[in-house]
């Protein structure tokens, strides 16, 4: 199984050698194995995490009903400050990168499907998108809390998770 994982990463990193983000993380095989993404990862990943978010549950105000307005506001202010966060590490020059400053195709489908809905179907896939992005935040900051590259960017991470494991508690409960 690894050999046949280790295979797929070569092949995609090969044939995939344009994309900004490494293989093994854009792949899922990093998380997998446990290993700490790359700082550009990290990067890249975390404010894509945070752009998601703010824009979702920006939808989710107009929409939602009142305790989605409730959580979603909770996630609005908690991602504005570590996205100013994560830009003030990048802007003391103390870490390298730069942060994704647009969705990701992935995120857009996303949010043009929230866009769609009303009412309770809204109210279902927005805590079911939540519940998804805050496990994934919560693997990724864990992973790089515990052996990332930068010092700085790794206190930072770790500093963060508690806030992310708070909120994918809270999307879980709200998905009951």
């Amino acid at each position: 199984m690894k050999k046949l994982l280790l295979t797929t990463v070569f092949a995609l990193s090969v044939s995939g050698a344009a994309l900004a983000q490494s293989a093994a993380e854009k792949t899922g095989v990093n998380s997998a194995l446990g290993v700490a993404p790359k700082t550009e990862d990290f990067i890249m990943q975390a404010s894509a995490s945070d752009l998601f978010e703010l824009e979702s549950s920006k939808l989710a105000l107009q929409k939602g009903d009142d305790k989605i307005k409730t959580f979603a506001q909770q996630m609005i202010t908690d991602h504005e400050k570590t996205t100013a966060e994560l830009k003030g590490l990048l802007a003391s020059g103390k870490v390298q990168g730069a942060p994704v400053t647009a969705l990701t195709e992935a995120h857009k489908g996303e949010i043009d499907e929230l866009a769609k809905l009303q009412g309770a179907e809204f109210n279902e896939e927005y805590v079911d998108d939540q519940v998804d992005a805050h496990e994934d935040a919560v693997d990724l900051f864990k992973r790089y809390a515990e052996e990332g590259e930068n010092a700085d960017l790794k206190a930072w991470a770790a500093k963060t998770l508690p806030a992310l494991e708070h909120h994918y508690k809270m999307a879980q409960d709200l998905d009951k």
